[in-house]
């Protein structure tokens, strides 16, 4: 966090400075990992919807909805040949993976105007129910809830998802999946929230 920088030294940045630079973020992010890019969008489309189910305020509904969009931010700072790879990953790649939480975390770190819970985000959204995640290991209720929320539909769209080196699920095998690891890589509350919404509304890739 940045607890120990000066003040003061902030305030001589102005916020069209930090504007410019999350434009120059996310047109980095649209150029060098496109798939990447509209995947966040639709994690982002997901958050709404789950949002009902899970009688999430106004407030916390645009929240969960941006830190879902910025879920992958870290991901700019990853070769796009290791985004790429559909096969198994080496460890040298899979250790670069796990870094991009913590990178799009600091990144956001660095920038005023995300709100802690949009950073937890993208700093858990890799973290399981059962501690067994990435990258402190967190457990339970330890992980924020919209890092929570964010772990079960970024699941649902990589599995629905033509970017990914399996099969693409149908939406009824993708539920299944999502339930089967229930309690164990996700909180099975969320899951169960996700099981409320119809197919249909679930299937995103009507609407992009």
């Amino acid at each position: 966090m940045s607890n120990t920088e000066d003040p003061s030294h902030e305030q001589e940045i102005s916020p069209n400075d930090y504007h410019t630079e999350i434009d120059k973020w996310f047109t980095l992010f649209i150029n060098k990992h496109p798939e990447i890019y509209q995947h966040s969008v639709r994690v982002s489309m997901l958050a709404e919807k789950i949002a009902a189910p899970l009688e999430l305020s106004v407030s916390e509904t645009a929240q969960l909805i941006r830190g879902c969009f910025v879920h992958d931010i870290g991901k700019i700072m990853i070769p796009r040949d290791v985004i790429l790879n559909r096969g198994p990953l080496d460890d040298d790649q899979w250790d670069l993976i796990k870094l991009h939480p913590i990178l799009g975390a600091e990144l956001l770190e660095s920038c005023p105007g995300f709100a802690p819970q949009i950073t937890a985000v993208v700093r858990s959204h890799h973290e399981r129910w059962d501690g067994q995640g990435y990258p402190e290991g967190l457990q339970g209720e330890e992980i924020h809830l919209f890092a929570r929320i964010c772990a079960v539909i970024d699941a649902f769209d990589s599995m629905t998802s033509n970017f990914t080196y399996r099969r693409r699920l149908n939406i009824s095998e993708a539920k299944l999946e999502l339930l089967r690891h229930a309690g164990t890589q996700f909180d099975p509350d969320i899951v169960h929230a996700l099981m409320r919404l119809s197919n249909d509304t679930l299937d995103i890739y009507s609407l992009t």
